[in-house]
């Protein structure tokens, strides 16, 4: 954790906690929300709601999390580590942790379901503060510059992901499915997790010692079970190993011919002779 990282973590960490406070007690930053909601800017702009529909998928859970698992697992198998994975693990179990406990513990409803014009609409059973989708995309695609072995690459990837997170944030304002607040809460709950990523890999590497170690035993034992099992030699040109040919027949006893006795011959005894 480099200087400049824990700054980054401490500043993130202030403004955290300066938006809970300004919606807790209902500032100017809660008004300026129910100006935009009260705007209705999915009104304002329609010709752009469908194409919206489908970018603010870039921050939904399920699908992101599968896009990348599928790039960073190809990554572990040619590089032949698992730290790629253990990272977006790692990543997504602190994200969801973390803005979990805070949406259920303000429990904040969402513009659709506000009740009271002004109000911040807390602890009344909703769980939209911060937004999901934005710190979700914050991570999910921050999680790939975090991982790129060169600094161009990380270059390109970080201005990438804060691209998509940005705008998948502000296209939940534009739908009405989040507050200005709940967005900006968001991009600094995913930018917590990505910055405090460096104190968990001790953790990973030992992590992933352990699963490499288990995976070798479990070879072995597959080894010494293929040794054990024993193997009948095999002619070349003869049945392939497994293959059992049908057992032949039994050979069959020769049918023995009655013994015939010469005609006039009975009991041993000559058969009389009659002369005319």
């Amino acid at each position: 954790m480099t200087r400049t990282r824990l700054a980054l973590f401490g500043g993130t960490s202030a403004f955290y906690l300066a938006i809970v406070v300004a919606v807790l007690l209902s500032t100017w930053l809660v008004t300026l929300d129910w100006k935009i909601m009260l705007f209705r800017p999915y009104q304002q702009w329609p010709e752009v709601h469908g194409f919206l529909d489908y970018y603010v998928v870039l921050g939904q859970r399920g699908p992101t999390a599968v896009m990348v698992a599928a790039w960073l697992g190809w990554r572990s198998w040619r590089q032949h580590t698992l730290r790629p994975l253990l990272c977006l693990g790692a990543a997504l179990l602190l994200l969801n942790v973390s803005v979990g406990a805070v949406k259920l513990g303000l429990g904040r409803l969402g513009p659709h379901y506000a009740t009271q014009i002004g109000s911040a609409e807390l602890f009344a059973g909703g769980d939209i503060f911060p937004s999901g989708h934005t710190a979700n995309a914050v991570v999910t695609w921050g999680i790939l510059a975090y991982l790129a072995t060169t600094p161009r690459a990380r270059r390109y990837l970080s201005a990438l992901s804060a691209v998509v997170a940005l705008g998948v944030g502000l296209t939940t304002v534009y739908l009405g499915t989040h507050w200005l607040s709940d967005v900006l809460l968001g991009w600094a709950a995913g930018l917590l997790v990505l910055l405090a990523l460096p104190w968990c890999e001790p953790v990973l590497a030992v992590a992933e010692a352990w699963v490499l170690a288990a995976r070798d035993r479990v070879r072995e034992r597959l080894r010494e079970r293929r040794r054990l099992v024993p193997s009948l030699p095999v002619a070349s040109g003869g049945p392939r190993p497994g293959f059992f040919p049908p057992r032949p027949p039994a050979p069959e006893e020769p049918v023995r011919e009655p013994v015939r006795e010469p005609v006039g011959l009975a009991g041993g005894r000559r058969a009389p002779v009659t002369r005319g």
